[in-house]
């Protein structure tokens, strides 16, 4: 019952809450975001989510559009600038998940939605980290983040 009705209510009003306390944050990023990288200040991307649904997940754009002399993309070292980095190494970048979160689309706790090109490359037991909701946090990030490796983060995950 609870992982049923009572986890989304709770999600849904921690994501609310949030918002509203923390409105003035997104608005002084959003404006950096827009003076320091550019436009479109949210940055876009499908993940799969709860039964490999795929969803599209929200965050602030960390990289510029810069590109070589035949409009392609730089590599991402090249674009990913200082304040990109800082927003990067302290998550602010991952506060719009937060209206992922109103959607429905993550819960505040679960695994980190990973790319959608990683799906056909989890083994069988590594899968089950789709039968829940990814999260804005989870035990992979509390235990270790980027210093666990690949098995012991889909450990935690599963």
């Amino acid at each position: 019952m609870y992982e049923r009705y009572i986890k989304r209510i709770l999600d849904f009003l921690i994501a609310l809450v949030f918002l509203v306390v923390f409105c003035w944050l997104y608005a002084i990023l959003a404006v950096l975001v827009r003076v320091k990288l550019g436009s479109p200040v949210i940055f876009k991307q499908e993940r799969p989510g709860k039964n490999a649904k795929i969803f599209r997940l929200y965050k602030f754009r960390t990289m510029t559009d810069e590109r070589d002399a035949e409009g392609n993309l730089l590599p991402d070292d090249v674009r990913l600038t200082k304040f990109g980095r800082m927003l990067r190494s302290t998550s602010l970048d991952e506060l719009p998940e937060v209206f992922n979160m109103l959607k429905g689309d993550m819960s505040l706790i679960g695994p980190r939605p990973l790319l959608v090109s990683y799906l056909p490359l989890y083994s069988e037991e590594q899968a089950h980290r789709h039968d829940v909701r990814p999260g804005l946090t989870g035990l992979a990030q509390v235990n270790g983040r980027n210093s666990c490796s690949w098995e012991e983060k889909f450990a935690y995950d599963v």
